[in-house]
């Protein structure tokens, strides 16, 4: 009976360390990879239904932007329209994202956003497929955009807002997250900046 239960034991301990060296091999490694990953590891769908490799933008400046059409800050679009015109270019693009999780403030299609935008603010850079950037169906490139550049695993780092951006260097990794209501006069230096 003694000796069921000291074999019992080791397969217990053995089990015990197993688990711990899997559990510490994982999770550097997945630390060592998130460290590594770029925008450009990342495939989305446009709105055409298409899907694009990010790795398309390879060596541009890129505002990545999570969009609304129905919201106080959609006025925000005659700003960035403007600020493509300029540096455009200079190799910069910003990608536009629709959602809906905000007050169902941007409701329309995929069609329906893009004749919006074009009409009413004459935007001429890439919009994609409408997204969700928090919760369970939240794309793979928002969780990447999210995590970057946070050090407290901790940290609520869900997206406030419509018109949240995050500024991605020609290396593919994130600069800075601006919120909702940074605009213009503090975005443009950073895009300035990143072009140099």
């Amino acid at each position: 009976m003694k000796r069921h239960y000291f074999i019992l034991l080791i397969i217990v301990v053995l089990s015990m360390m197993l688990a711990f060296y899997f559990f510490n091999g994982t999770s550097s490694d997945s630390t060592s990879e998130s460290s590594s990953a770029t925008v450009y590891d990342f495939t989305v769908i446009d709105n055409q239904g298409k899907e694009v490799s990010l790795s398309r933008y390879k060596g541009k400046v890129l505002l990545i932007v999570n969009t609304a059409t129905r919201c106080g800050h959609t006025p925000q679009y005659e700003e960035l329209q403007h600020l493509y015109s300029v540096y455009k270019d200079q190799g910069f693009e910003i990608l536009d994202f629709p959602c809906n999780q905000f007050a169902e403030q941007a409701p329309e299609s995929d069609e329906e956003i893009q004749q919006f935008c074009t009409l009413n603010y004459h935007t001429e850079f890439p919009r994609f497929h409408k997204i969700d950037v928090n919760g369970e169906n939240k794309i793979a490139l928002y969780d990447y955009l999210e995590h970057a550049n946070v050090d407290d695993p901790a940290a609520d780092v869900s997206i406030g807002w419509n018109f949240t951006k995050f500024l991605v260097g020609k290396d593919g990794k994130v600069i800075r997250r601006f919120e909702t209501d940074q605009k213009k006069d503090v975005i443009e230096p950073a895009i300035i900046d990143a072009l140099n």
